[in-house]
């Protein structure tokens, strides 16, 4: 069959670079040099495709394919031996991240322990609780005033002194990696911070850094842009532009003043971002969540969000770190209408794993209406996705909780979209009629009537309040609400993550009020410092905690011991009960998963076992007797066949 036009370009091309390339190869081995070329003759169609769409109209088009070609190399180069056996492992099992075996955490280094020494002295700790992926929140170097939590990034390569050293990152992914956990870190992919050096060249007025970002001479062009921007911080960062006197610009600001978007139009700026992930790579950084993916291209007379240019970027980036470093994932992070969110999977070519907010929401959603219909509903219709991608499951993290399921779906159960969003915030906030919840307003909008939610899991699952009313049948409830949350995730395909803390049922952290650095942004009340006298409770089941954390290690021990959980298919059971939610994991064993989201006993079809499949000699696994009939309140079951 005759080749098509493209891999002849990518032959052709591929051909007349390598002579000139290969010099910067000449200090490995006969054998890696074959490896690299390999890897690269297999990636080359995607890699010259996506450049070329993206600056195939530039007249030096070829020189800077050459550059990001030798930057490439000099990263291979520069990679250990045991990253390389790493990469050869993971291409030998390009689905490791599917395992039942996998289970995320994720926690800020100071508040959780304090350093990077400190978090590898917690090295056992994730061992005990079973975790195999461990998701570090922004720990570069940052403005000390005007950090955003860590995404404004002043260096990609400098580890904030406070937490530690690069060589320290590098020598705990490798402690890490020796324990079977794999490290993930943050890449702010979309913007630097002001003082980045690229900015503060920018501000000192090179020219040529300048066009490292969007900059305006004035307000024409902004002022074309805006109508249809979307304003993401409306209370603390109105508008998408920021004036700079010094030099006399406009700078498109999407997130905040003091976050300058990258201009990815600019070949350089890809080749310079490139040059920084790969570096991460070869630190032992074994998945990059992307940040803020759906901003990276701008164009007039669009939102400016998901643009196809945003996923040309990362289908490039993606290819030439399958050259480098096949070891390394992307993990996209876009919090947008979920027909986009599954957009940035491309097919395995993206970003392979990714965040599922959607189920994240919907399962607050269930909470609080106490009924699956627009869970299963959603699941059902969208949850599949490409086999070589896995869904990242998690019933909240660092961020806020915004009500981002599709107003089609609401729709076609008779469900208005705005007005249920008003319900949740109502509820979420304690501000409903017999709320159990105690949660605050994120960034509400006046205007539009929109707002997020901020709250731990265990005070948005009614643990504050049964505390406060001291009521051992209400605390009892919301642990059930908490463990019932948190066994969705562990057992739908996908990868689980949990938010550490979460696991003992921390509550909202008030004091963030004091912090005159935090005051103004409500989201450090669902991220406390770990009070690790507390995290001894843990031991003791008469305690909440002890309840709590035995509850979700049992869940994750389950889970490992289960093929069935593994890989990403799901099959949704209707269960003619709107308050039963119920699907089916099958790999080699068969597990049912059955769940009450109701405060009152439920009652399921007695023939959904044998339409399943599973009407003989079984057992519920979460409590080790023949499943029942009727479930108790937020009471949920893993059914499989007794070995």
């Amino acid at each position: 069959m005759a080749k098509d036009w493209l891999h002849q370009q990518a032959e052709l091309t591929l051909t007349r670079l390598i002579p000139r390339l290969t010099p910067y190869l000449a200090s490995l081995s006969p054998s890696e040099q074959v490896l690299f070329f390999e890897r690269l003759q297999t990636q080359t169609p995607i890699i010259l495709s996506s450049l070329m769409t993206l600056y195939g109209s530039q007249y030096d088009f070829f020189y800077h394919l050459e550059q990001i070609l030798i930057t490439a190399m000099s990263y291979y180069v520069a990679r250990s031996s045991e990253l390389k056996a790493l990469d050869q492992q993971r291409e030998a099992d390009r689905h490791w991240f599917q395992s039942e075996q996998m289970v995320g955490a994720m926690c800020y280094v100071d508040l959780f322990a304090g350093d990077l020494a400190g978090i590898a002295d917690k090295i056992p700790y994730f061992e005990e609780l079973g975790i195999t992926y461990l998701h570090l929140m922004p720990l570069f170097r940052s403005p000390e005033a005007n950090s955003d939590g860590g995404y404004a990034i002043s260096s990609y390569r400098e580890v904030d002194p406070r937490l530690g050293t690069t060589p320290q990152l590098a020598d705990l992914a490798s402690a890490l990696r020796a324990k079977g956990i794999s490290l993930v870190i943050d890449f702010v992919y979309n913007h630097t911070s002001d003082e980045h050096e690229w900015a503060l060249k920018a501000l000192a007025g090179d020219e040529n850094y300048q066009d490292y970002y969007y900059m305006f001479p004035d307000r024409t062009l902004p002022d074309q842009y805006e109508p249809y921007l979307r304003e993401i911080f409306p209370d603390q960062a109105p508008g998408s532009f920021t004036y700079m006197p010094q030099i006399e610009r406009w700078v498109w600001t999407t997130f905040n003043s003091f976050q300058w978007d990258l201009n990815y139009r600019n070949p350089n700026v890809f080749r310079e971002m490139l040059g920084e992930l790969l570096f991460l790579a070869n630190v032992g950084i074994e998945v990059l969540r992307f940040d803020a993916v759906a901003f990276t291209w701008k164009e007039l007379g669009t939102s400016c969000e998901n643009l196809p240019q945003a996923h040309t970027l990362i289908q490039a980036m993606y290819a030439l770190a399958q050259v480098v470093a096949p070891a390394l994932e992307f993990k996209s992070e876009a919090i947008v209408h979920p027909d986009e969110v599954v957009r940035y999977f491309g097919a395995g070519k993206e970003c392979r794993i990714s965040y599922h907010p959607l189920l994240m929401v919907l399962l607050w959603d269930a909470l609080a209406t106490r009924k699956v219909n627009m869970l299963y509903h959603a699941m059902e219709k969208r949850f599949t996705i490409h086999p070589d991608c896995a869904w990242v499951n998690y019933v909240r993290c660092h961020d806020d909780i915004g009500w981002g399921f599709a107003d089609e779906d609401a729709g076609e159960l008779g469900i208005h979209g705005y007005d249920h969003r008003q319900f949740l915030n109502a509820f979420y906030t304690g501000r409903f009629e017999g709320s159990f919840a105690r949660g605050l307003p994120f960034n509400y909008n006046p205007v539009s009537g929109d707002a997020r939610i901020s709250g731990t899991a265990a005070s948005l699952c009614g643990l504050e309040s049964a505390l406060e009313h001291d009521d051992p049948n209400e605390i009892a409830v919301a642990v059930r609400r908490i463990l019932l949350i948190h066994s969705i995730i562990m057992s739908m395909g996908g990868l689980p993550l949990l938010y550490l803390n979460d696991e003992i049922g921390t509550l909202n952290d008030y004091s963030y009020e004091n912090d005159p650095a935090k005051a103004a942004d409500n989201r450090w009340m669902h991220r406390p410092t770990t009070d690790w006298e507390r995290m001894e409770k843990r031991h003791d089941a008469n305690t909440t905690e002890g309840r709590i954390y035995q509850g979700l290690r049992r869940l994750i021990q389950l889970r490992k011991s289960l093929p069935a959980l593994g890989g990403q298919h799901t099959r949704f059971i209707p269960t003619d009960n709107p308050h039963v939610f119920a699907y089916m994991r099958e790999h080699g064993q068969r597990v049912l998963v059955i769940a009450n989201f109701s405060e009152q006993p439920q009652t399921v079809d007695e023939r959904l076992l044998a339409i399943v499949g599973l009407s003989l000699n079984v057992v519920d696994l979460i409590s080790e007797v023949a499943p029942t009939q009727t479930l108790a309140p937020y009471q949920f079951q893993w059914i499989t066949k007794k070995i």
